[in-house]
This record gives C-alpha cells, structure tokens and sequence, in this order.
C-alpha cells in the first residue's frame, strides 16, 4: 500500500480534507442544537405568527407542505414575499410577507405565487380533508379593482390571509380630519405597488408618485379589493363628526393599507392570519 494512501486506497490528503469537513459538520450541528438548547433558536415553532403569501394552508400545514423552493419569491413582481429568517424557528426559509415594507398587491392578477407553488402550499383549492380556519372563508370571491371592467374581475382566492384593523385611531389622518400631501413613508421608502393610471402591469415605488389630497383616504384610495374598506361617519368624544376607516367583509389581508399608511406607527394594520368578525 503506497505511504500517501489510506487503508481504503483514498489519497491521504482527500481522506484528511473530508475528515476535516466531517467534523466541522457536526460541529455546527451541536453548536445549533446547544444554542436552541439554551432557548437561543427557537427550532420547535415558528417565532410569532406571520403573514404568509395569498392561499397559503393553515400554518402547521403549510409548514409541513413548503419545501423552501423559494419559486413564490421569484415570481412575485412587488417582491412582497421574503423567506423567513432564523428567528422563526422552523419557519426559517419558509415565505413570509412583512406588509409594513411591501404589501402584496396583486400587481399579477393571477396570484403568480400559487400558480408558481409545486406542493399545493399555497393552492386555490384546498383539499376537502383539510379543514378552515373560522373566520378565514370569504363569502365571495373578491373582486379586484384594476380588473374590475374585465370580463373577468376576480381573484380566485376563497380564503383571506389576515384581516386589516384600525389599531391606533388617534393617529389616523382621517379621523384627525386631516389630509395629505407628499410622498408616503418619504423618499427612501421603497415599497412599490401598481397604479392603474401610471402602468397597469409595471409596479412603481411609491415615493414617485406624490398625493395631495384634502381628506386622508390612502387606505381606501389604494385598497386593491372593491369594497374591502370604506371611510365612515363616526362621533367622536366632542359631539364632533369624524371620519374612521372601517374594514368590511371583502378584505383578504393583502397589508396594503398597512403599506400606504403615512403614519408612524400605521395607523391600520393587518393581523396575519386572523378571522373576520362581523
């Protein structure tokens, strides 16, 4: 047996580098294990609910269901959809919408992300042996505003992702009684959505494209779904008529409104995953 071979005729030098590599391996696997041992990485559940991507499963199945391919991301044209971080346990590399920095839109019409899934982890039509979630059926299917003078005006999705909410109504613009003019969230934001007098199929940053408007409505005005939300009449404290957003049946938890909100914090959010209550 020649002095530069191993016992099993490898060359010594391969031998040492896959050994090397071996034992770097495992220990990286222990360290993880020590580290969510010691509550560092929290692998046995995902950090915090989420915002998943349009016709996601329930959570334990979509996390069961993703395999991580990443073709949702890649297909989506805002870029909503990002890949979960190592905070989310075993969430990491799973898709994920953060609504506040860019909301989906639905600039693809179609829902690309689904029509792009190759496990049925987001689908259009869930199996009958999966059950919904209370509050997560539509009653319809929404129509979307840029479709809205096609044959053809809606969104095959039967289930929302979330439901928007006004959670700080004291900073809202409009119930303040105030409007708006400039640029949303400023010139650095780069939040991006389409805008149907611009280019129906080219999403643009929404720094370009400056309001003026006397009456705060942004949540309304750039809702992609008809009739999701409306601005009403409401009484404040004072005697005095205010108007509120009011989030209605039709919302699907797209997080636009949460996006468009010009406010810090939003003034409206979208709880991910959570149902509709009349």
């Amino acid at each position: 047996m020649s002095a530069d071979r191993s016992s099993d005729g490898v060359p010594l030098d391969r031998a040492r580098k896959a050994r090397r590599k071996f034992l770097r391996s495992v220990g990286l696997a222990g360290g993880v294990i020590g580290l969510a041992l010691l509550g560092y990485i929290p692998t046995t559940r995902a950090g915090g609910v989420r915002l998943r991507p349009p016709g996601a499963l329930d959570e334990s199945d979509f996390l069961s269901s993703c395999i991580k391919c990443g073709q949702c991301v890649q297909v989506c044209p805002v870029q909503a959809i990002k890949l979960g971080d190592l905070d989310d346990g075993f969430g990491v590399g799973v898709p994920m919408i953060d609504a506040r920095r860019q909301a989906c839109d639905f600039s693809c019409d179609a829902v690309q992300c689904i029509l792009a899934c190759p496990t049925g982890a987001l689908t259009y039509k869930k199996p009958h042996s999966l059950g919904v979630r209370d509050g997560a059926r539509l009653a319809a299917l929404p129509i979307l505003k840029a479709k809205e003078k096609d044959p053809e005006n809606t969104l095959n999705l039967k289930e929302r992702i979330g439901v928007a909410r006004l959670a700080h109504p004291e900073s809202c613009l409009a119930v303040q009684g105030k409007g708006f003019k400039g640029q949303v969230r400023g010139e650095a934001f780069k939040g991006r959505m389409r805008y149907m007098e611009v280019d129906r199929w080219k999403p643009i940053r929404i720094a370009e494209h400056p309001y003026d408007l006397p009456l705060c409505d942004l949540c309304v005005r750039e809702c992609p779904v008809k009739n999701a939300i409306e601005l009403r009449p409401v009484k404040g404290p004072d005697g005095q008529e205010r108007m509120t957003p009011v989030v209605l049946e039709p919302c699907v938890g797209c997080g636009v409104c949460e996006m468009i909100c010009p406010t810090e914090p939003a003034a409206i959010v979208v709880d991910a995953q959570a149902p509709w209550k009349a």
